[in-house]
């Protein structure tokens, strides 16, 4: 699927949510990722409860928490599309699963960082990877 067909991406909430997915998908596409997150998820969805993947619907729901911080609401977003990925690739895509794609995530951290050119936005990154790359994490 990788080389195939890519979703219109839909980003569905209130105006406040849509402008903070905004902020996420610019930082996809700034790290070069925003094709392979059309490749495997067609929806974003603001929910009131638990923010997953929901892969029957190629959709990510996302609570407010998650788009506050840009750079946290971006690895998981990035997170939940490997997931999709290895669903459709029928991997294992949860528990065990789950580990493999957030350690995808922070290889998707380590290329936003090199690829933001703003100081100010590559320094946050790096606290973002350092939170996500401390021992008791992974």
């Amino acid at each position: 699927m990788a080389g195939g067909h890519k979703h219109r991406l839909r980003v569905v909430g209130t105006p406040e949510f849509k402008r903070k997915v905004g902020k996420i998908l610019a930082l996809i596409k700034v790290a070069g990722y925003y094709d392979f997150l059309r490749t495997y998820i067609r929806r974003v969805s603001e929910v009131d409860g638990v923010s997953q993947l929901r892969e029957a619907d190629a959709a990510i729901w996302l609570n407010v928490y998650v788009v506050e911080d840009p750079f946290e609401g971006v690895r998981f977003v990035v997170q939940k599309a490997e997931q999709m990925r290895d669903y459709l690739d029928g991997k294992l895509y949860y528990i065990a699963g789950e580990l493999s794609a957030v350690r995808r995530s922070i290889v998707f951290l380590e290329k936003l960082r090199d690829s933001v050119r703003d100081e100010g936005l590559r320094v946050r990154c790096e606290e973002v990877l350092k939170r996500w790359t401390e021992e008791r994490v992974l």
